[in-house]
């Protein structure tokens, strides 16, 4: 006997590759709540393989950027093992993995450096307070929906920052890998002092040797990804100082004894005469391990099929940076280098970063004496190699030969970040990108528009030098929106085309689609623009605007003076009202 049909009918399979519906409520502040929820038994093995992969490639790293930061190396442990614990709860992407990041060693050494005075743990409280700095940004601009800020940086002006900072870690490390040791000055200085001592005779050449093998290595193994490349250069430096007692014999520098045990709680109290420094500095690494994670985030939401929330992801990252500063950490941001590391080892979710943590935090408490031969010219060798792989160049030169006044924007805050500092360098990038906003909104194209025949529609006359005006309509297209920058500019141009019109102009109709909004500034411009034109016996009229600008005109009170029925649907219309209006013989 068949069955009759159920009440309930199940719901459809989406097809493969749409993104899951993305969690509502709790869910949508606590991800790794929801993972848990949806985890699958079979993904355990997988994140529990790729979590002892990424453990042998955290270690290296984490002591590798604490250095490079000014920090002792257990530092950057500290800050391995609490933001991917921080991170695997709140944080929305699947893959991500958090840590020590060369793009903000620079960053954290401009303030470190000058305000710790060479003492190891004044250091680390300046730099856990600009953890705490930029995890307070970071979820407070997330709570705010502010995900879209780091758009704000043109590709130009991002691809010269991150090529000054590239450039900035690159200078600092290079005298390390010498076994050299510098009071560093600022990039340049540190340059001309690398070389003086380098002339002095005062390079240690077995540190280089172990150092620039370890490079060598590092960069040739780079092109496989399932080959842990800084592992085996690390492991093999290491087994080589040891082995045959370089630190002792010729005096390579190394590591030494790490201390036992676990991160502790500690709040970061710092002088008020630091305090500016550590804001901007912390604001500094908000804005770019943001920038980071967001690209980050989005490359691998896109490959796996999934949905990520920008702002969700800024809180993630910013409870990570929270957790760490109140951890003895220093600041975090995404790794582009680690995170391919967990996915290629079949990483199915933000587990493989607790069991990342768990090898790590595994290693402090039974083996720390394991690292006490590793020579900090190989440490060095990993932050260059990562600093090389910022570099940006390829894209730079495709700019250069599209758009050549953004290659020397590019240029101009490259210089900057690498003589002023990385810190007074996100000052001068976000000033860049600022006047560069205004710059192209202050100086927009606009064009008079006339019939071109065989073409619909009206164009520029610019371009169609055949195309006929209407006698006595001025049709003027105003390609941005208006504000207080170009409001002047654009009274004057309206100006300059009625001057230049082949005949007296009786109306002038502003083709005002692509002008998506209007501000005071502009508003009483356009009052005052109205006014003198019907004292030269002109009329004001508008087409294509659309229904948002018009709401604003109105709440500004321009239409209070220049009347409602100045608007046409389309330029079509507007030419049809003046032909009928001011009887006008003209054939289409």
């Amino acid at each position: 006997m068949n069955q009759p049909p159920s009440s309930k009918t199940a719901a459809p399979e989406p097809p493969p590759g749409t993104p899951a519906p993305a969690p509502t409520g709790w869910r949508r502040w606590v991800p790794g709540l929801q993972l848990l929820h949806d985890y699958q038994p079979g993904w355990l093995p997988r994140d529990l393989l790729a979590g002892l992969v990424l453990t042998a490639m955290l270690i290296p790293v984490g002591i590798a950027y604490a250095e490079a930061s000014g920090v002792p190396g257990i530092y950057g442990l500290y800050a391995t093992i609490v933001p991917l614990l921080a991170y695997a709860l709140f944080g929305p992407s699947r893959y991500m993995v958090l840590g020590p990041d060369s793009a903000l060693v620079a960053i954290i050494l401009a303030v470190v450096l000058p305000l710790s005075g060479g003492d190891p743990q004044r250091a680390i409280v300046l730099a856990s307070a600009m953890a705490l700095v930029s995890g307070v940004v970071c979820i407070g601009a997330g709570l705010l929906r502010l995900g879209f800020v780091t758009e704000l940086l043109s590709k130009p002006i991002r691809y010269g920052y991150m090529n000054g900072i590239a450039l900035t870690v690159l200078i600092s490390q290079t005298p390390k890998l010498f076994g050299i040791s510098i009071e560093s000055a600022g990039p340049l200085r540190d340059v001309v002092r690398l070389f003086q001592a380098l002339f002095d005779g005062k390079a240690n050449w077995y540190a280089f040797a172990v150092g620039a093998g370890s490079l060598v290595v590092i960069l040739l193994l780079k092109r496989f990804e399932r080959v842990p490349g800084i592992l085996i250069a690390v492991v093999a430096a290491t087994l080589v100082v040891g082995a045959f007692g370089l630190e002792a014999s010729h005096g390579v520098k190394v590591v030494g004894e790490v201390p036992q045990g676990l991160p502790s709680f500690a709040l970061p109290l710092i002088e008020m005469k630091d305090l500016t420094a550590v804001l901007i500095g912390g604001f500094a690494v908000a804005l770019v391990a943001f920038a980071d994670t967001s690209v980050l985030s989005r490359t691998y939401a896109a490959k796996t099929k999934t949905r990520v929330n920008p702002n969700q992801e800024m809180i993630g990252l910013g409870v990570a940076n929270l957790a760490t500063g109140l951890f003895q950490g220093i600041p975090i941001s995404s790794s582009s280098s680690r995170t391919p590391v967990a996915e290629s080892a079949g990483a199915k979710s933000q587990l493989t970063g607790v069991f990342g943590a768990l090898g790590v935090s595994l290693l402090l408490l039974l083996g720390p004496n394991l690292l006490q031969h590793l020579p900090e010219s190989a440490l060095a060798a990993v932050v260059i190699a990562s600093a090389i792989g910022l570099f940006e160049f390829k894209d730079l030169r495709r700019i250069h030969r599209i758009q050549r006044w953004e290659f020397w924007l590019s240029i101009v805050c490259l210089i900057g970040v690498v003589v002023l500092g990385a810190v007074p360098g996100i000052g001068l990038a976000v000033l860049i990108a600022v006047i560069e906003f205004l710059w192209d909104g202050w100086r927009p194209h606009h064009a008079i528009l006339g019939r071109v025949d065989g073409i619909r529609g009206y164009h520029d006359i610019s371009r169609y030098p055949d195309a006929r005006q209407v006698p006595g309509l001025l049709l003027f297209r105003w390609d941005a929106p208006l504000f207080f920058a170009n409001a002047e500019q654009f009274q004057r141009c309206i100006e300059e085309a009625i001057a230049q019109s082949p005949t007296p102009v009786r109306r002038v109709v502003v083709a005002a689609e692509p002008v998506t909004s209007v501000d005071v500034t502009s508003a009483d411009m356009l009052v005052e623009l109205e006014r003198r034109l019907r004292k030269g016996g002109i009329e004001l009229r508008f087409a294509e605007m659309k229904d948002p600008v018009k709401d604003k005109m109105h709440r500004l009170g321009v239409l209070d003076e220049i009347g409602t029925e100045v608007f046409h649907p389309t330029v079509g219309s507007a030419v049809d009202a003046y032909l009928a209006e001011h009887d006008v013989d003209w054939t289409e």
